[in-house]
């Protein structure tokens, strides 16, 4: 009988090699079903965003300087009025017992070791009271409005209770394109791999078509979520919202104006539309509209610490690693997960001290090269 690769044993020595996030990519490999490595590193459409999103880093030069007093340096940061000790949060990502039994309770237990903040995905495999219960790592809930409003309220309430911090409405993706990746390679989420947030509630009605509608309009887009729905969501949680999935100025000074937190600049790690702009190039125009005062994450081809110090430099107040932790939950579950955020800080660290920026507040524009004509 075939043995899942998710059920490998999981490294309990990590090898000398694991230097970065692209050896644990490269790694994981062993560890994670081809189909479901397929889906995982895939992107919608014919992968634009998902290839821009990495393009975008490269692009973008450092400007090292020399004689900086670094002895008192740190990588801390506030966010919604409250200290971290480094800028990087766990991304929500869905079904994550495809790549380990214990998937996100594991998860948190990494985030916990290094003392990051985890973003739950509505989409858990393990519930969101259960990920919470043992485990005293800060999370917040990232949302997904559902059909019926009295089940949205229902997952914003148990969030509330389960001492969830803030919550994380995701508005990019009010349907999900395919991943040609992963049709290609013949995914489908094995039996055992369920949303189990959703488990207790009933499952939407199907939309009947009149004759002659549209699939996308009158069929997947008849339940999305509209600007009222995001203002009733903010006068039903005292919690603060943060609305992720903003890629242009005008939608994040609406909602701002609404009432939200704060906002994460993210193509859904190029997920979304096909041919929507990099995060990293959407960021700056964001960050000029709502002002230096509102809360401003980054998501989509953080790979490095580099990476997260030009997210700063541009705009954001800190960063959410996506696949790079998937990679790592497969290779050595909550061992990796906390390794991959030790050596992101250590090389964020380390691009501080040598571009002459000892905390993050002095981490600007002025910190990346600029060829002259």
């Amino acid at each position: 009988m075939h043995t899942p690769l998710r059920d490998k044993p999981k490294l309990t020595t990590l090898p000398p090699e694991l230097l970065g996030a692209d050896d644990y990519e490269r790694l994981a490999a062993a560890f994670i079903e081809p189909p479901t490595l397929a889906y995982i590193a895939g992107g919608s459409g014919d992968e634009w965003t998902l290839q821009e999103n990495r393009a975008a880093f490269a692009r973008v030069r450092l400007q090292p300087r020399l004689l900086s007093d670094c002895r008192q340096g740190n990588t801390a940061c506030r966010l919604l009025g409250k200290s971290f000790a480094h800028p990087f949060l766990l991304a929500p990502l869905a079904a994550q017992k495809l790549v380990h039994p214990r998937g996100e309770l594991e998860t948190a237990r990494g985030a916990a070791a290094m003392d990051a903040a985890c973003v739950v995905s509505t989409l858990s495999s393990f519930a969101l009271e259960e990920i919470r219960r043992d485990v005293p790592v800060t999370a917040w809930f990232q949302l997904y409005f559902q059909p019926r409003r009295d089940t949205t309220l229902a997952l914003v309430r148990r969030a509330e209770a389960a001492g969830y911090s803030a919550l994380v409405v995701t508005l990019d993706t009010p349907l999900q394109p395919a991943s040609r990746r992963a049709q290609r390679a013949g995914f489908a989420l094995p039996a055992d791999v369920r949303a189990e947030n959703l488990a207790a509630y009933a499952p939407p009605s199907p939309v009947s078509l009149a004759s002659g509608s549209s699939r996308v309009f009158q069929g997947l887009m008849s339940a999305a979520p509209t600007e009222d729905d995001l203002r009733w969501l903010l006068a039903s949680t005292a919690l603060p919202v943060l609305v992720k999935g903003v890629l242009h100025p005008a939608d994040a000074e609406r909602c701002i104006a609404l009432g939200a937190a704060g906002l994460v600049v993210s193509n859904h790690g190029g997920r979304a539309l096909d041919g929507a702009p990099a995060s990293l190039d959407a960021l700056p125009a964001v960050r000029r509209a709502v002002g230096k005062d509102v809360t401003l994450l980054l998501d989509g081809g953080i790979r490095s610490g580099g990476d997260a110090f030009k997210a700063i430099a541009l705009g954001a107040d800190a960063v959410l690693v996506g696949r790079p932790c998937l990679y790592a939950l497969a290779v050595a579950g909550a061992l990796g997960v906390a390794h991959l955020l030790k050596l992101l800080r250590e090389e964020l660290e380390t691009t501080m001290a040598l571009a002459g920026c000892p905390t993050l507040a002095q981490a600007g524009e002025d910190a990346l090269f600029r060829q002259r004509g």
